[in-house]
């Protein structure tokens, strides 16, 4: 088992490893575990939140066993990486990965366990959601400050954005981490990447202007650009529902 541990926080290797070890029959499941399993494992005063990855297919056993880099192994490097530049993510543990001489297996990220208010994915089921339109601004600029410092979340989607409000100070902490891009992007790039985030013209017309007014562009143009791609994602989306739903009816 290859494992990487680089943590602030007052823990042993030996108290992290026995969560990987005992991830079968301990630990308290978090979330719907549907792809990846996440448990959360209490260490005297700290929560870890230990996320296990599928096995792979055999094409990316082998890719991922000699090519590319884990979904855990970048998962902990990139919450690194977001932390070195102020960003805010949970505090990176540890990353374990098991291995054959020719095969990846599983893999597992470990980071502490971060209390949220709510995600983002709350503000698009309640519109009516208190500082809804305060929060939603704040959560503008937090994307504005990535696009600035050269990240492109490309899982930008509302369940993966934790919302802390602290009386106002909204505090935003990505989570899913294992796909991200660090480059320049353009205002094309920089816009696209609002398209998996929400259905409501109303959270697009509030995100628009406030990222316009940010970057110094016409909010009516970055509204129109917003609202596209938004539209042009929904309908890949739902396209791919269609034929998933056809597959299986042929299948029966």
């Amino acid at each position: 088992m290859k494992s990487m541990f680089s943590s602030s926080l007052p823990l042993s290797e030996e108290e992290v490893n026995s969560c990987i070890q005992n991830f079968e029959t301990k630990g308290e499941l978090f979330g719907n575990g549907k792809r990846n399993v996440i448990k959360l494992f209490r260490i005297v005063d700290f929560v870890l939140n230990v996320k296990s990855f599928k096995i792979p297919n055999l094409i990316n056993q082998i890719a991922y066993r000699f090519f590319r880099k884990s979904k855990a192994q970048r998962s902990f490097e990139y919450a690194q990486k977001l932390e070195s530049l102020g960003i805010g993510t949970p505090r990176p543990v540890a990353y374990f990965e098991h291995t054959t001489a020719f095969l990846f297996k599983e893999s597992f990220y470990v980071s502490e366990h971060l209390q949220a208010d709510l995600t983002y994915r709350e503000l698009t089921k309640n519109l009516d959601y208190p500082e809804h339109t305060e929060i939603l601004k704040a959560f503008t600029e937090f994307t504005f400050n990535l696009h600035e410092n050269n990240i492109e979340f490309l899982d930008h989607s509302p369940g993966n954005t934790l919302i802390q409000l602290n009386n106002g100070d909204y505090q935003f902490f990505l989570v899913d981490l294992n796909r991200m891009n660090f480059k320049a992007l353009s205002l094309d790039e920089r816009i696209k990447n609002f398209a998996r985030l929400t259905t409501s013209e109303s959270m697009v017309s509030v995100m628009s202007e406030e990222y316009a007014k940010l970057y110094g562009a016409n909010s009516e143009e970055i509204f129109e650009k917003m609202w596209s791609y938004t539209e042009a994602f929904q309908e890949k989306f739902h396209r791919k529902k269609r034929l998933k739903k056809k597959l299986k009816f042929w299948k029966k």
